[in-house]
């Protein structure tokens, strides 16, 4: 009988645990599961993006389903989620907007001509005071485009393909924001 409780109270325990499950990184807790934009995504890895041993944000990709194919994901036009939580006082507008910059040409191989106009659209999304806590998320939404929100707040949406893919792969491309960042986001 004791037996049969214990392994009742366990069943009821796992239950409980996997209807809450999240994951802590930087001291950000992120959900194992969300539904942003109407979509329904699951947390493929997440890190902190650093920049001279200062934790900067916490990164965290979401996807329909694990992946850890960069190149898939990035040119994808699925539903994919890319939260950014501010861990930082450091982080200012000015600071964002250079480092979005710098994303861009990194991600494009300096290519940005043909997303200037969008990649200005984005730029104007961190306009205002950037505070630690601040939460940050790009959704690709299938056949609208990449919902930029502040804290819960649309600022836009920007559409196209090319952008989205510019965009990922800030962080999911061969010349990354932070490397260590975009292994974590892959789920390595």
């Amino acid at each position: 009988m004791k037996k049969q409780f214990l392994t009742l109270l366990f069943v009821a325990f796992a239950g409980l645990f996997s209807m809450t499950a999240q994951t802590e990184v930087g001291g950000v807790k992120l959900a194992q599961k969300v539904t942003l934009e109407g979509q329904n995504l699951v947390l493929n890895g997440a890190g902190i993006r650093e920049k001279m041993w200062i934790d900067l944000y916490v990164g965290a990709l979401y996807l329909p389903k694990k992946s850890s194919n960069a190149a898939e994901i990035m040119s994808s036009g699925d539903a994919a989620a890319i939260k950014l939580t501010i861990i930082s006082g450091m982080i200012t507008s000015e600071k964002m907007i250079h480092a979005v910059n710098e994303g861009f040409e990194n991600s494009t191989s300096g290519n940005t001509a043909p997303i200037k106009a969008k990649i200005a659209q984005f730029k104007s999304f961190f306009k205002e005071e950037i505070k630690k806590g601040d939460v940050f998320e790009m959704v690709n939404v299938p056949g609208k485009g990449v919902v930029v929100s502040k804290n819960g707040k649309e600022k836009g949406v920007i559409d196209g393909a090319d952008f989205k893919k510019a965009l990922f792969g800030i962080w999911l491309s061969n010349k990354p924001a932070d490397k260590g960042l975009k292994t974590a986001m892959l789920g390595k």
